[in-house]
């Protein structure tokens, strides 16, 4: 497991908080720091991505708790590569990166590192069932996926060779070589092993408990932010604050945040208030409800309660890892943008109320973008994932020669290529990361969802 809140050697820790310039006083009391800080990063699964219109990531929250304590603001640049980042640094067109830098003699000659140093190392990802594999040498004889040209295949030859050889080594290309893709394939058994970085390994736990990450496979690998050399008051006030109890404990609550909590698919059964009765012949408790924003959209109130279902499975105190609350899954950010306070969305009425008027605004943004016939999946993918993500699909699917106007093996396509950096870091992709089959199942979930309820329950 990612051992993310370790520091550098106690003695670095030591040597940062106490660091002193001319006339004894510390280098962040000497050199001011900006009013504005501006900050270079990547995206990231993990570190820095878009949800729904929020930013977030372990990076991003702990760079955003390092402003906080310095009273300054920040200003986010993000690069399509590590080439690119460094050269922003070079430039000072940033002052700090705020990503995975690693702690190699190659990047030690270019930049200062600084905070919290991040450990990672390779492991095997396996099936939680019987028959786990607890030492390398039990991999003689056994199927290995990894993708092909990548570091996990090179560990992997080099594993074979540590072994005395015999493990059955297959390299995989395109989409499904992707990390996420093959930790899937795992857990669903189709395929027996994979090899990822421990963060990776971990962050997709919280979506499939039927896999095992614990055995070790590849060395340590260390990596933190990072500052130019000139900028030693900056590593020197990063450092402070990384080394104080507040930020220790702020960076122990996100490392649980993003990569403990579970992501997985909600339960099937339905729950809902106690207090609350579902009418005979009904869908819900909140049917007449369904029905008053339905009618005011033009919408069928079947769909709207198929989403809802979908979302929190008509619990309307469900709250997501991400923060999403309510029957209808709305994020808080986005209720204060329609004028409604985030403590009143475990109303289920208030819930409804909002993303009925969130859908209405997508529909406007997608009306343009889709014929009428597809635009509902692409406004159920924009609710999911957000409209930035879809319109980048929409421009990747351009791009790469597929109908930007159709959903379904077309921009549904694109949306999967999101979970990819080659895609993700493409020139008209202005949102990052996405994780791709969420949005992508999640259309085809509520669209049997809604089906089901055409099928049994009157209009």
């Amino acid at each position: 497991m990612r051992h993310l809140l370790s520091l550098l050697l106690l003695c670095w820790a030591l040597v940062s908080a106490l660091s002193c310039g001319r006339g004894g006083k510390p280098a962040e009391v000497q050199h001011r720091l900006p009013d504005t800080l501006n900050v270079g990063t990547l995206y990231s699964p993990t570190g820095f991505f878009i949800l729904k219109g929020d930013t977030m990531g372990y990076d991003y929250d702990r760079i955003c708790d390092f402003a906080r304590s310095r009273g300054i603001a920040l200003r986010f640049k993000v690069a399509r590569s590590m080439a690119d980042l460094l050269k922003m640094l070079d430039k000072r067109v940033v002052d700090v990166l705020a990503c995975e830098i690693p702690v190699t003699a190659e990047y030690k000659s270019r930049v200062l590192h600084c905070g919290a140093v991040n450990e990672t190392y390779q492991v095997l990802v396996q099936h939680s069932g019987v028959g786990l594999i607890h030492d390398v040498t039990e991999l003689i004889g056994r199927d290995v996926y990894v993708e092909k040209g990548s570091k996990y295949e090179s560990r992997l030859r080099n594993l074979d060779n540590e072994v005395g050889g015999g493990i059955s080594i297959h390299t995989v290309e395109g989409e499904e070589a992707l990390p996420t893709e093959l930790i899937q394939r795992v857990s669903q058994r189709k395929i027996p092993f994979t090899i990822v970085d421990s963060d990776i390994a971990q962050m997709n736990l919280t979506y499939y408990d039927s896999i095992n990450i614990q055995l070790r496979v590849g060395f340590e690998q260390r990596s933190s932010w990072a500052v130019a050399k000139r900028n030693q008051w900056l590593a020197d006030s990063i450092n402070l604050w990384a080394a104080s109890s507040n930020a220790q404990e702020y960076s122990k609550q996100a490392l649980k945040h993003y990569f403990e909590m579970n992501r997985g698919p909600k339960p099937d059964s339905v729950k809902v208030d106690t207090l609350a009765v579902t009418p005979p012949g009904g869908i819900s408790p909140y049917d007449q409800v369904f029905k008053q924003y339905a009618k005011e959209m033009g919408w069928d109130w079947r769909l709207l309660a198929a989403i809802a279902y979908s979302e929190s499975g008509f619990d309307p105190n469900a709250t997501s890892w991400m923060g999403a609350r309510g029957l209808m899954q709305v994020m808080p950010k986005t209720a204060r943008s329609f004028g409604v306070d985030e403590n009143d969305l475990g109303n289920p009425e208030v819930s409804i109320r909002v993303a009925s008027k969130i859908l209405k605004e997508l529909d406007g943004i997608m009306r343009s973008r889709t014929g009428a016939g597809d635009r509902i999946k692409f406004v159920l993918a924009a609710y999911n994932a957000g409209s930035g993500h879809v319109t980048d699909a929409i421009a990747l699917a351009r791009k790469y020669e597929l109908n930007p106007r159709v959903w379904s093996e077309n921009v549904e396509q694109a949306m999967l290529w999101k979970m990819d950096p080659e895609y993700y870091n493409d020139s008209v992709c202005t949102n990052g990361y996405c994780r791709g089959t969420e949005p992508v199942d999640y259309v085809v979930k509520v669209l049997n969802c809604y089906e089901n309820y055409k099928k049994n329950y009157k209009r």
